[in-house]
């Protein structure tokens, strides 16, 4: 799209014509986030904006551009975005507009109004060293000056001592894999450490300026650089410490721990002699057996854990085993996406209420989003094939499916853990980077000459590089050095009031170009660096604060009951519904019916027959004129569909158009009536669900009528087959909780005769009690 546009607007001979158009309309241009603008979309704001380097064009008032952006922003390099760019089109309009009316200006805007005076005392220590500023801005001899808006809040930034490994990391080879080591490499310590750092703030109140208020959890961001192993031991370490934590923002729908735990269930269902999967269903979240008690009953079976699992003799084994051989009873009669739902919302051995609370309880309201993706993906299946729970198992086993998350869904109280990429535009009081010693691993693959013209260039080793590809491929590492530095930026000024830099590394040492120490060296120097000691670390805590951070929230006052306590109803799962009873269907009567009338009185076939199409020309031609009503009637008998003789046809038009023409059923086929009324109700606990062919509701009273077009009608209401009766009883008592409010009469429309026989209010009221509807 982007493409194209652009050649419109360059397109010889029809370009001119296109901005003529498009310069009517403009009166002002405004780019946004100008630093993230790629050479592409710069061209199309070059042609909207050609017009205005020549001043006044269309005498009708000024018209301006307004481009804003920040070069040291710059970090979307995957998009194509490149600070030199933007320094390019500066200059570009700056020439443009010379001589024209309204020069160009160019203004800084250097005041902070989110970062407190020390994370910009902090930020502009960092880049004033050439180390740190090489790339940030197109010009190398800038100063980066910052000024606080919020000069007088307190705040400080903090450089922690990095983590390395420590001689317990070093493991025996002969030492069995037995223990759990989360925490024990170095990435593990820190996140333990941040998480009992993050939890000690949250319980003494520490005050935050930017707030005015004590902090929460979701007043701390935490940012890394990509999403690595630290990501999740840091989401772990913070559940352990229970600090409310939003988890990954990005994930793979297959990676997730409630997605693999619904699949294991799946695959158990599709093939139980698997043991291996089995045990994982035993130990996951729905059943919730820990590792003793999968060893019991798996150690010492002579067959599968599934024949072994059956023979179970605890409570909690019968109760595994029934859950599963229930599922497995409907996995045969039900659609992948119906079994989901079904093992969601039902109660499983864990949980009496149902699977997802199970899943929510021991995952966290993280695993809310991958379960839903995962029902999306098996409503999806349907609409591409046969939906088969083998099919579904396989495209969920290997799809590639990324799920992105708003964190606001989780509501307001969560620790955000992102990327930097991620944070672009956000903010927090609290910003931790304890990702600092990473650096990108240099560009890989193939190289593209300057500006993107000619061929891509590949050789599959350094040492295998020319001349022109090793030039090349440095020019791609110094610019993506650049990046990095400014991702430096972005990140350190996320911060309001307080900054954590913080690292761990392998055996590797620190590199003197990371993050971690761009920020070290340049603030050990500072004149109003600290060193303050830390449970923690055995060397000091680089500290540069202004202001009291010393403060604490004032002590919350004893907890007092806000309302009555709940009733007992509230902690009491719910009696599960009652199955509905078989629906009663009037239409449909059970019973010995009247035999049917001549000429439809060979077999089944011609029994219904009549009365089908007695009762589609009754529905249709009221809707008519009367005088296109018989040729309407007759195009339709004739219909080769119906089967009719011409003999037949004539008997059922001359029959339907008496009903029609008698006086005496005006009401019934006149204004206010409606045909085919579907009706539903549950009457005195039965369900009742039927068909009414006429209904007319007048103000003072409602008609139901009923067509009987292939009985012989009876002489007198009296000789009515019961269960005609008892048909209209059920239709008055539905019909009676709509229209309460007047009385509800029956009556029966022998079409034979024609004749309409009204049946009485005493009768219809004890056939109502024969049929249990009182």
């Amino acid at each position: 799209l982007i493409d194209r546009t652009a050649a419109l607007l360059e397109a010889p001979g029809v370009a001119p014509w296109v901005l003529f158009k498009l310069d009517g309309g403009i009166d002002h241009l405004l780019i946004d986030e100008a630093q993230d603008t790629n050479p592409e979309q710069w061209r199309i704001v070059a042609a909207l904006a050609e017009e205005m380097h020549a001043g006044l064009g269309r005498g009708d008032g000024r018209r301006t551009l307004f481009v804003v952006g920040d070069e040291k922003q710059s970090i979307f390099s995957f998009q194509r975005a490149d600070p030199r760019e933007f320094a390019r089109m500066r200059r570009h309009f700056q020439d443009r507009r010379t001589g024209a009316e309204g020069a160009l200006t160019t203004v800084a805007l250097n005041t902070s109004f989110r970062s407190g005076r020390a994370v910009l005392k902090a930020v502009d220590a960092v880049f004033a060293r050439d180390v740190a500023r090489r790339g940030l801005t197109a010009d190398a001899a800038e100063v980066i000056r910052h000024i606080a808006h919020r000069r007088d809040d307190p705040g400080c930034v903090e450089i922690w001592p990095p983590i390395g490994p420590s001689p317990s990391d070093e493991e025996d080879a002969w030492t069995p894999p037995v223990t759990q080591r989360l925490e024990q490499d170095p990435g593990g310590r820190l996140a333990g450490l941040l998480a009992a750092t993050i939890r000690g703030w949250i319980d003494d109140g520490l005050w935050l300026p930017s707030r005015k208020a004590p902090m929460e959890a979701g007043d701390v961001l935490v940012l890394v650089r990509t999403r690595n192993r630290f990501f999740n031991q840091l989401v772990r370490a913070l559940k352990e410490r229970r600090v409310p934590v939003a988890g990954l923002d990005r994930m793979v729908l297959r990676d997730q721990l409630a997605v693999k735990d619904l699949l294991a269930v799946a695959q158990v269902l599709l093939l139980p002699d698997d043991d291996l999967t089995l045990a994982a269903v035993l130990k996951s979240p729905f059943v919730g057996f820990d590792d003793d008690a999968v060893f019991a009953l798996a150690h010492g079976r002579t067959g599968t854990l599934w024949r072994a699992l059956g023979a179970g003799e605890t409570a909690p084994a019968r109760s595994a085993a029934q859950w599963l051989a229930g599922l497995m009873a409907a996995v045969d009669y039900l659609a992948p996406f119906e079994l989901l739902t079904r093992l969601l919302t039902h109660p499983c051995p864990a949980d009496p209420v149902s699977g997802r609370r199970a899943l929510l309880t021991r995952l966290g309201a993280e695993a809310e989003d991958p379960v839903d993706e995962l029902l999306t993906l098996a409503c999806a299946l349907e609409a591409s094939g046969p939906a088969t729970l083998e099919r579904f198992v396989h495209l969920a086993s290997t799809s590639d499916v990324q799920v992105k998350r708003e964190f606001d869904q989780d509501g307001p109280g969560r620790l955000r853990i992102m990327t930097v990429h991620g944070a672009k535009g956000l903010q927090a009081p609290i910003v931790i980077l304890p990702d600092t010693v990473s650096r990108p691993k240099g560009s890989t693959g193939l190289v593209w000459p300057p500006d993107g013209d000619g061929v891509p260039l590949w050789a599959p080793r350094r040492d295998r590089e020319d001349g022109i590809t090793a030039a090349l491929r440095q020019r791609a590492d110094l610019r993506q050095e650049e990046e990095y530095r400014r991702l430096l930026y972005v990140a350190m000024t996320r911060a309001e009031d307080r900054l954590v830099v913080a690292g761990f590394h392998g055996n590797a040492r620190v590199g003197d170009d990371c993050w971690y120490r761009l920020c070290r060296d340049a603030l050990e120097a500072h004149p109003d660096i600290e060193r303050v000691a830390h449970a923690g670390f055995a060397d000091p805590v680089l500290r540069l604060s202004f202001g009291d951070i010393t403060r604490r929230a004032p002590p919350a006052a004893a907890d007092t009951p806000l309302r009555e306590p709940l009733p007992p109803w509230a902690r009491t799962v719910p009696a599960p519904e009652p199955e509905p009873p078989h629906p009663l269907t009037p239409s449909r009567p059970e019973g010995e019916e009247p035999a049917a009338l001549p000429p439809f009185q060979a077999g089944d076939a011609g029994r219904f027959r009549r009365g089908l199409v007695v009762h589609a020309l009754l529905q249709a031609l009221p809707e008519l004129p009367e005088s296109r009503r018989e040729a309407a009637a007759r195009r339709y008998l004739a219909n080769p569909a119906h089967g009719l003789a011409a003999a037949e046809q004539a008997q059922v038009l001359a029959e339907t158009l008496a009903v029609m023409a008698d006086p005496a059923f005006a009401p019934v086929f006149g204004p206010g009536s409606r045909a085919e009324v579907p009706v539903a109700a549950v009457i005195a606990g039965k369900a009742v669900s039927g068909q009414i062919d006429r209904l007319v509701a007048r103000p003072d009273a409602v008609l139901i009528v009923d067509y009987k077009t292939n009985r012989p009608p009876p002489p007198t209401p009296a000789e009515v087959p019961a269960l005609y009766w008892r048909q209209m009883a059920a239709y008055r008592a539905a019909v009676g909780r709509i229209y309460g409010d007047r009385p509800v009469r029956c009556a029966l429309l022998w079409t034979a005769g024609p004749r309409l026989m009204v049946l009485d209010g005493p009768g219809l009221d004890a056939h109502a009690r024969d049929a249990g509807l009182v």
